[in-house]
């Protein structure tokens, strides 16, 4: 009955959100009684868990003879993205949402809203399930990505702090848009461009996966535009 009065153009979106905000509420509350121990041993399963699944979707895509798709995607969307710096805009936002929520004295805010927020909008079942909202009224992906954000989010703020349950936003942010704009981006959504959409959004998650393992070694959100490389690609 809840998921019913859901069912409207944006109500997977609604749902993906109060499932981040539910999952980081109880994971920061959880997290309270955690030692610094357990919480780094919880990060370091959360980073090995979000590894492995961007590989398995990665080397899928291998298997169908991706490797210059995903060369070129990569090289080619990290140039656009550094040339625009993504990465900076992300931090930026993420410094503003630390003053407006009035959360200056934690210092791992910014680096915990960038990681969440790219870990969770990263992927092919954000953007299809945000189409599928859309012009089919079928949110069920979007209900899926939502109970496993939920995890995810719990897991990574209590480890990585209060900043991930911001990525609420981010999820509402992207996702909306996509829902709103389907009717124009329906067109290139094509059989072949989903598949290549999952092959460089898994490189992207398994990329995230090693910042959150070995800290922010690469800068994922510069290598976004990889993704619109990868829908265009087979046009």
């Amino acid at each position: 009955m809840i998921l019913e009065f859901f069912n409207f153009s944006g109500g997977g979106t609604v749902i993906n959100v109060f499932a981040i905000i539910i999952g980081g509420l109880i994971g920061l509350f959880g997290g309270n009684f955690l030692t610094e121990k357990i919480q780094n041993t919880l990060q370091m399963s959360c980073a090995v868990a979000v590894i492995f699944i961007g590989a398995d979707g990665t080397l899928k895509g291998f298997q169908d003879g991706g490797t210059t798709l995903l060369i070129a995607g990569l090289i080619g969307g990290g140039l656009i993205g550094e040339i625009i710096d993504i990465d900076g805009a992300f931090e930026k936002f993420g410094i503003w949402l630390r003053t407006r929520s009035g959360n200056d004295e934690d210092t791992k805010f910014v680096d915990a809203f960038v990681t969440a927020s790219l870990t969770v909008c990263i992927g092919a079942m954000a953007v299809i399930g945000a189409i599928n909202d859309r012009l089919l009224h079928d949110n069920t992906i979007l209900i899926a990505k939502a109970f496993l954000d939920l995890i995810i989010i719990l897991v990574m703020t209590a480890s990585l702090g209060k900043g991930c349950i911001f990525s609420s936003i981010s999820v509402g942010i992207f996702q909306g848009a996509i829902t709103f704009c389907a009717g124009f981006i329906e067109p290139f959504m094509t059989e072949i461009a989903l598949k290549n959409l999952s092959f460089v959004g898994n490189a992207l998650i398994f990329c995230v996966g090693i910042n959150l393992m070995f800290g922010n070694k690469i800068r994922v959100a510069n290598l976004l535009p990889a993704l619109i490389i990868a829908v265009l690609w087979n046009f």
